[in-house]
């Protein structure tokens, strides 16, 4: 089975492409699927478009992945089905998405967050109007089947198309293991995002320094070069690829506070996967997927509000055992039912199942 696929973005760069079809790719192997991937992006323009300003060079370089990108999709006949996750161009309406469609070859479109809400405060500015943000529902409806990260997902690709399949992001639990973390003698809270996403961490700051009066405690901070909060012993650094297990396994507890809006409904978990996948105890906002990935008390904790997040961190502060008890089973959690191994065959089945439908 060949399989061409259309990406946004070069390989292993950014963790949605990496933690789906990347990750799942070696296990395909193994069913006899190839897959060829078409980057929208190249080096150059990864390396402005998200810069601000440099317009003149970012339209040159936008211009060219348009014509790589036509180049990919004009004649399909080596490939057996088109997998597409998130949009075939980071720009405009789905031109080639479209070319797919008529082409009568089999298109999978896989889409892992609430990707058809317009973004904000882009660094491009009016280039951000060009998105056509409202294009993933057209996508959906022209796709001959649609895998969505979740239900959230699943119930807005269901509104134009009745071949879905959730199927969650996953973690290579062969790279996962708990041997990789170091722990230190100060209990670690942790947090891992991006710059971007630190707002949410700013949620709990009020009942971070609120435990920090009751208990001792440093709080890691992964995705920004520096943080500050009063009161609290703050280790803050840079997501870095190479070191991204060890930097996770130093963390005693981790926590991914998020707001309940629609956007986070869409978000498919990733952050409390890794931290579960390595044995580490995880509380989470209860909010999309998050509810569903954890049993509350059994292999993590929710909570809501500041006193609920006080509750939950000291009783895993104050206990080795309650930690090591929640972290096993967390772990245990990833490995049966998101772990790439146990997913992969389920997406070479809705694969073949796709290719025999157009035959």
């Amino acid at each position: 089975m060949k399989v061409l696929a259309i990406v946004p973005s070069l390989h292993d760069r950014t963790p949605g492409q990496r933690f789906r079809i990347e990750q799942w790719e070696p296990y395909l192997a193994e069913f006899g699927v190839e897959i060829t991937y078409s980057a929208f992006e190249n080096e150059e323009l990864k390396n402005v478009i998200y810069s601000p300003g440099k317009y003149p060079e970012k339209v040159k370089q936008i211009g060219k992945a348009f014509g790589r990108r036509w180049s990919a999709v004009r004649d399909l006949s080596d490939f057996d089905c088109v997998y597409v996750f998130r949009e075939a161009a980071i720009m405009g309406p789905p031109l080639f998405e479209w070319l797919i469609a008529r082409s009568k070859k089999p298109m999978i479109f896989d889409f892992d967050d609430a990707i058809y809400l317009r973004s904000e405060g882009s660094v491009n500015g009016y280039l951000n109007l060009l998105k056509f943000a409202g294009k993933t529902r057209s996508i959906c409806r022209m796709s001959t089947h649609v895998m969505a990260g979740n239900q959230h997902l699943a119930s807005f690709a269901k509104a134009v198309n009745d071949n879905v399949t959730i199927i969650p992001t996953t973690i290579d639990t062969n790279k996962y293991r708990i041997e990789n973390g170091e722990k230190h003698d100060e209990l670690t809270i942790g947090w891992s995002g991006s710059f971007s996403t630190v707002i949410h961490l700013n949620t709990l700051r009020t009942a971070l320094q609120r435990l920090a009066k009751e208990r001792k405690f440093k709080l890691r901070v992964i995705g920004t070069p520096t943080y500050e909060l009063d009161g609290v012993d703050v280790e803050a650094m840079d997501w870095r690829a190479a070191t991204e297990l060890e930097d996770l396994g130093r963390i005693d507890i981790g926590v991914m506070p998020l707001p309940d809006d629609e956007w986070s409904k869409g978000k498919c978990g990733l952050k409390a996967l890794q931290y579960m996948a390595l044995g580490i105890p995880t509380i989470c906002s209860p909010v999309g997927v998050n509810s569903d990935i954890i049993q509350d008390g059994h292999n993590g904790f929710l909570a809501s509000s500041d006193d609920e997040w006080i509750e939950k961190l000291k009783l895993l502060l104050d206990s080795e055992d309650r930690r090591r008890e929640i972290g096993a089973l967390g772990m245990q959690t990833v490995i049966e039912e998101y772990s790439a191994h146990s997913q992969a065959p389920r997406v070479f089945e809705l694969f073949e199942r796709t290719i025999n439908s157009k035959n």
